[in-house]
């Protein structure tokens, strides 16, 4: 265990010195400076510890614990108001706002969530799983403050490259004009999931200071002043460092906009970190203070892992890092992976797109194969959706890579810049579906009900991996756009087939013919829960896999349905406007017993994907249960 925390004298604990006495912030501020320091290595041992048995989020919270505690102790939350950007940092903030005994909960079914909630917690003020909206919200919640004339800070945590995102600008833009009392933190620590890519990244490094000449010319200047006018307090330290940074930057972003900027300084370092926020607290107007952070802080492992410090986590060993379970098989996204870099090897106009998630959505092995043909855009999807737009529109056939909770936020992008032109963009849908222990934020059940109703979009859905790269394949015929949607987790197993086949668009496929006393339509991976549900029941069930959300495959639904008195139609995704409902839409023989299995009408919690299915009545019981009930 030797290295693995930054003092083994508090590794692993199941007691602990300082935490122990934290049951709100107020408790904190009990405590000095040294004590603190004490604290921030207890958060970590308590969260990698935690983590460890549950799964989650690891680098971030890590990176932000000295943060986190700083921030409690400076200003009285709730009163005022701390928002956290994609709150998977917000795992230190739990620890110290009265989580800490049920912290071992975190994501398991009727616990602690691994976003803020306002439900959960009076702390947390505003719920996000998704990036960028951190800046936004405060600066509603700053304004909705100045025209109640109340009295209480406002303090938004980005960062995790969450300022690639455009909403980001929005929120700033807006910050600059409006003036309302605010502090925006920007917690840089070069990394998204993956390592941060793009302009914004080089800008941050350059004109923040954290580059060699400005860094010897501000020593040698201090050097100078300091014989001249000692500077002996922050405020005049802030001033020189005003003073400077016009000579030799290139500009201040951030000033430009109307925003006081201050930083870069050690988010690690809890002296510095405290009298800054004590500052900013005293200071009128918009305030961005830039603090540089390690993602991973604490623990060896993440800190040495270059790609994603450990990101997201299931399950893992703390002695080595690893993660407990491995695959029993390949996953979707592996296949989908495979798939892509065999038919990029024949097609040279094959290009992949992912908005900061290349190893999440699988590109990894694209970037390595086809280094020119790989965009990585930052967290940026509707920029993603629209650049693979003029991409499209010059003849190259872009694969945007995005998961299906993330998509959402281009919607707008695949309707007018891919949709209304008919540009050949290939939508590949990760994490479709249920997808767990991340909750509400990040299912992925409403793509096929937001796309389908897209004119000119072709919505495809494999019953498994083979399915899904023939599906890839017969995506580069199409002239217009498709997407292809694809679950969390590993394929089922099926052989795979060498050689790619062209699906004949809006095609269903009938898996086995009934003695018509019951039909059973599907679209996903869910029909094989379903095959297997007959054989068990013995029912001689006619069963089709629809493979087309769109087109639909009307004429051989709608002669399945004329043979059975039984239908039941079966999608994991949202009932409202989703694929049972294109079946209903078309169905002609009304006279028939009709039972529809998805996702119900509300927002699914966080809990294990099989626990998720009981709840939405798509386990394989539930589907057994529902045949007998129609055919006995």
């Amino acid at each position: 265990m030797v290295g693995l925390l930054e003092n083994q004298e508090y590794g692993f604990n199941s007691e602990y010195q300082y935490l122990d006495r934290i049951d709100t912030p107020s408790d904190l501020k009990k405590l000095k400076i040294s004590e603190m320091r004490i604290l921030a290595r207890e958060i970590r041992d308590k969260i990698i510890k935690t983590i460890a048995q549950t799964g989650g989020h690891l680098g971030s919270p890590l990176g932000v614990v000295e943060l986190t505690i700083a921030l409690h102790y400076v200003f009285d939350s709730p009163k005022d108001k701390i928002i956290f950007d994609t709150g998977h940092q917000c795992y230190p903030h739990k620890l110290l706002t009265g989580r800490r005994k049920n912290f071992h909960t975190l994501r398991q079914e009727n616990g602690i969530g691994g976003f803020c909630r306002i439900e959960e917690n009076e702390h947390d003020i505003f719920g996000a799983g998704h990036a960028g909206t951190a800046i936004s919200a405060a600066l509603g919640i700053a304004k909705a403050r100045d025209i109640k004339k109340e009295n209480f800070k406002v303090v938004a945590v980005t960062g995790d490259s969450a300022l690639t995102a455009g909403i980001s600008f929005e929120g700033l833009n807006n910050a600059g004009f409006l003036k309302s009392d605010m502090l925006i933190i920007l917690n840089d620590n070069n990394m998204s999931i993956s390592p941060t890519t793009g302009a914004l990244s080089n800008y941050l490094k350059k004109a923040s200071g954290y580059y060699p000449e400005y860094v010897e010319f501000r020593k040698k200047i201090s050097e100078i002043m300091q014989k001249l006018v000692p500077l002996n307090n922050l405020q005049k330290k802030l001033k020189l460092d005003e003073i400077l940074r016009p000579l030799i930057s290139p500009g201040n972003l951030f000033e430009e906009l109307g925003i006081r900027y201050y930083g870069p300084i050690d988010g690690h370092d809890l002296n510095t970190l405290i009298s800054m926020l004590n500052f900013a607290k005293s200071q009128k107007g918009p305030i961005l203070l830039h603090i540089k952070t390690q993602k991973g802080k604490g623990y060896h492992f993440a800190e040495n892992d270059k790609q994603e410090n450990l990101h997201g986590m299931s399950p893992f060993n703390i002695s080595d890092g690893q993660k407990l379970k491995k695959s029993a098989g390949a996953t979707y996204t592996e296949f989908f992976s495979d798939a892509l870099v065999k038919i990029a090897q024949n097609n040279p106009r094959i290009v992949a797109i992912t908005a900061a998630m290349k190893a999440g959505t699988g590109l990894r092995e694209f970037e390595k194969k086809f280094p020119e043909r790989f965009f990585d855009v930052g967290i940026a999807e509707q920029h993603a959706v629209t650049f693979a737009g003029g991409l499209a529109r010059e003849g190259l056939m872009p694969v945007c890579a995005i998961y299906s909770t993330f998509l959402q936020r281009a919607y707008d992008q695949i309707i007018h810049d891919i949709c209304i032109q008919n540009l050949p963009v290939i939508f590949a849908l990760d994490r479709a579906g249920l997808v767990g222990d991340d909750g509400a934020t990040h299912q992925g059940v409403f793509d096929i009900a937001y796309l389908r109703k897209i004119p000119n979009m072709t919505v495809m859905v494999p019953k498994d991996e083979n399915e899904m790269q023939h599906m890839l394949y017969t995506a580069t015929f199409i002239n217009g756009p498709c997407s292809i949607r694809y679950p969390r987790g590993t394929g089922i197993g099926v052989p795979i087939e060498q050689e790619f086949k062209k699906l004949e668009i809006g095609k269903a496929e009938i898996l086995s013919e009934g003695s018509g006393e019951l039909a059973i339509i599907c679209v996903g991976p869910i029909i094989y829960d379903a095959i297997k549900s007959c054989k068990e029941l013995r029912i001689n069930a006619t069963i089709v896999n629809a493979r087309f959300v769109k087109p639909l495959d009307k004429d051989t639904i709608n002669k399945t349905i004329g043979k059975c008195k039984n239908l039941i139609l079966i999608e994991e995704g949202i009932l409202q406007g989703g694929f049972c409902s294109a079946v209903l839409e078309n169905l002609k023989n009304k006279n028939i017993n009709i039972r529809t299995l998805g996702i119900p009408d509300k927002f699914i919690e966080h809990a294990p994907q099989s626990r998720q299915k009981e709840i939405c009545g798509l386990s394989k019981d539930k589907i057994k249960e529902t045949i007998r009930e129609m055919v006995g």
